[in-house]
């Protein structure tokens, strides 16, 4: 793939990328305002599981997938990359099956014992159509993303949110009210819908691309495939089997902690469904960064340009600081209120602060993770994202029966900043990253703090005096960019050139 075509591709994943969390934010506000708080937390609770098993069956292989096929295409072997994507296909449905049966067949233990609600037994049986229909898809997405045609998939992307949304809310919108057992069915029956549209797309699209290529012997296969899809698939697993025993264990601690099970559940879902989404928003293009990120810095790293993939990172950590800040302190003024107006939910605005906090530094933690796996540190990126996992759980263990929900929001602030130490850690072994503390941090943090304690000053005042809720978001929102930027230049950070 030539530079321009890379770059092409970038701008499309990236423009997608944050068109699609953009929508499927506003279907998380529908989504909560349809079934409540404690419905969202049982459907919060039974993701996990699916993590869980996509990481066992699935992901090893859309990592052999995308890195074999580029390799074979290179090489001309078309034959090579349609036998690839058959046979992966076909090992990811024996282990997806599997998997399936076993989780149709003990859901009714898993919900009860494991995950601690019979309420999410539905949920869990609907879960298997989907596992399957989602690990197809991304297989042949995979291929496309592999090979440099990334234009099809993209757009798919776009058209499985829409779909989704529309699934699931015109579900919920015709069946409702419903026990929360069968509204969770409900909604993973409209992502069923959702992945049945994309699998059969993803097919036709692969099919018709690759309709001149006859079959080919596949020998050496298994072994090709196994060396990249065993270590990527341990990992993943690992990482997931940490976060899930964590998000799964929240419920039943603060239950064992004196807390009714409905409360327990709700408090879950505000957190992970509303609180935490709210958040993460402007966080949408750090993904599209690493995708930048990555490419740059391995080429830069391959002709021995350390001091230029070094002012690289610097850039992208000093971008993410400039962006991230102003957004996360307008969020922390006005969460309250904004929670309350988008979820109809008035504790979404509960833990803003430390959240935000954990936040940036898993921005942070995301970004340099990009960078080492750029530069060829894969290893220590995945070792540093596990250990942040196991500090997380720690501190969920060990506090949130005595200290609630604020137990788990300081073990995510803690885990966040060791990861994100470490990995910071791991890259200047590598490159010569300059510290930069002011520039990087300390500048945009001042702006934004101030920033924020002024809009929450002026939100306020300006609903004390009768201003509509959306009006004083808009407004405030406008009064804080300008004093964002404003100390920015006090600082010296905006120079004119």
């Amino acid at each position: 793939m030539n530079s321009s075509g890379l770059l092409r591709g970038t701008a499309l994943l990236t423009c997608t990328g944050i068109f699609s969390q953009i929508l499927g934010f506003f279907y998380r506000i529908a989504l909560s305002r349809l079934i409540g708080a404690e419905t969202m937390g049982l459907f919060q609770l039974i993701m996990p599981v699916f993590s869980v098993l996509m990481a066992a069956t699935a992901v090893g292989l859309t990592a052999a997938v995308s890195t074999l096929s580029a390799h074979k295409l290179a090489l001309g072997d078309r034959a090579g990359a349609k036998a690839l994507v058959h046979r992966c296909i076909g090992w990811f449905l024996l282990l997806g099956g599997g998997a399936g049966i076993l989780l149709a067949t003990g859901s009714d233990p898993i919900s009860v014992y494991l995950l601690g609600d019979a309420r999410t037994q539905l949920g869990l049986i609907f879960l298997v159509p989907c596992l399957l229909l989602t690990g197809v898809e991304n297989l042949q997405k995979h291929f496309f993303y592999g090979t440099g045609n990334v234009r099809p998939p993209a757009l798919l992307e776009l058209c499985e949110q829409v779909i989704r949304t529309a699934a699931v809310l015109g579900l919920l919108t015709a069946f409702v009210p419903q026990t929360p057992e069968r509204t969770v069915g409900l909604i993973v029956c409209g992502m069923v819908i959702c992945e049945i549209f994309s699998a059969l797309t993803l097919t036709a699209l692969f099919r018709r691309h690759m309709a001149d290529v006859r079959p080919a012997p596949a020998k050496g296969l298994l072994r090709q495939v196994a060396e990249v899809a065993l270590p990527v698939g341990g990992t993943a697993l690992l990482g997931n089997l940490l976060g899930s025993a964590d998000a799964i264990l929240v419920p039943q601690l603060l239950v064992a902690g004196g807390m009714p099970v409905s409360e327990a559940m709700r408090q879950y879902g505000v957190l992970f469904g509303m609180t935490v989404p709210l958040l993460c928003l402007p966080t949408a293009f750090v993904g599209a960064m690493g995708l930048v990120l990555m490419p740059n810095l391995a080429e830069q790293t391959a002709l021995g340009q350390k001091r230029q993939a070094a002012q690289t990172v610097g850039s992208c950590l000093r971008s993410t600081s400039l962006l991230l800040c102003p957004a996360l302190a307008w969020l922390t003024a006005v969460g309250p209120e904004l929670g309350t107006f988008l979820f109809h939910e008035e504790t979404a605005g509960q833990y803003l602060l430390p959240l935000a906090v954990g936040i940036f530094l898993s921005a942070y933690q995301s970004v340099l993770s990009c960078a080492l796996n750029g530069i060829g540190r894969q290893q220590a990126s995945a070792a540093n994202a596990l250990l942040g996992g196991v500090v997380q759980l720690f501190f969920t263990v060990a506090t949130v029966k005595t200290w609630g929900m604020g137990g788990y929001v300081m073990g995510a602030l803690v885990s966040a900043a060791v990861s994100a130490g470490l990995n910071r850690r791991a890259v200047g072994q590598t490159i010569p990253l300059k510290a930069a503390l002011f520039q990087r941090l300390l500048a945009p943090g001042l702006a934004a703090t101030l920033m924020g304690l002024c809009v929450h000053l002026f939100f306020h005042t300006l609903l004390k005096h009768g201003v509509p809720v959306p009006a004083g978001l808009a407004l405030s929102a406008l009064f804080g960019a300008v004093l964002y930027l404003a100390g920015l230049v006090a600082q010296g950070q905006l120079e004119r050139r």
